[in-house]
């Protein structure tokens, strides 16, 4: 079940857009202002934050940039001021959404929908950009390999290969194949490049470089990861 965390000063608006948020099935907390919100943030798991601008104590515009100090979390921000200028305070202050007040519930509650489909499809491509091997964790967003938790210090082009190779276990690829998707230019058919590289990325990452069990050599046709 999604957490949505209300922060309002006006309880009568928590109260409508808790009962909207509710009947669709979110669990949903509630906050007075933002220092009360940011004390909720830190003893509960919240996926998603409504954010009124104008509350006493601490507004929802610093609010906004203290969660985002610490958490990656959605925030709509909801505001009485029409002026362009709230809009791009709002947003540039690490908001994912604005609504002027008044507003339909009805609307909200559609881009709360439209949020928590957003942080879904990105969930799913940081689960995809993430490779297991073995001891081996290849991230591609981040370009980082850690090699039984120790971080590999690789060149780019190593770590070209590495991902070229990790993304299809199992299949090979040539000498040319590799060059051409790693170098992106035409391949030099004489050029030994590609083999010195495999070496030295088999020096960083195999146990015994000659026998290796990651990158295998596949004889007269190329090379490969198995799973």
């Amino acid at each position: 079940m999604n957490t949505v965390l209300i922060v309002d000063d006006d309880s009568e608006i928590r109260d409508i857009i808790h009962v909207y948020l509710r009947n669709e099935g979110y669990f949903v907390l509630e906050a007075e202002n933002g220092l009360e919100a940011l004390h909720v943030i830190q003893t509960n798991l919240v996926q998603l934050v409504i954010l009124d601008v104008m509350m006493p104590k601490l507004d929802g515009i610093h609010t906004c940039l203290k969660i985002r100090e610490s958490y990656d979390v959605p925030i709509i921000m909801l505001s009485a001021k029409q002026e362009d200028i709230d809009k791009i305070t709002g947003l540039t202050t690490g908001a994912d959404d604005y609504m002027i007040k008044p507003f339909n519930p009805l609307e909200l509650l559609a881009r709360v929908k439209a949020q928590f489909r957003r942080s879904s499809m990105k969930n799913k491509e940081e689960i995809q950009a993430v490779t297991h091997l073995k001891d081996l964790v290849i991230d591609k967003v981040k370009h980082s390999v850690l090699l039984r938790g120790k971080e590999l210090s690789l060149t780019p082009l190593e770590f070209g290969i590495l991902e070229l190779l990790a993304s299809y276990p199992g299949q090979v690829f040539s000498s040319e194949k590799i060059y051409e998707s790693v170098w992106k230019e035409p391949y030099g058919y004489s050029d030994n490049t590609v083999m010195v590289h495999i070496r030295n990325l088999r020096e960083k990452i195999e146990i015994v470089p000659r026998a290796p069990q990651y990158i295998k050599t596949v004889w007269g046709v190329g090379y490969k990861i198995d799973k």
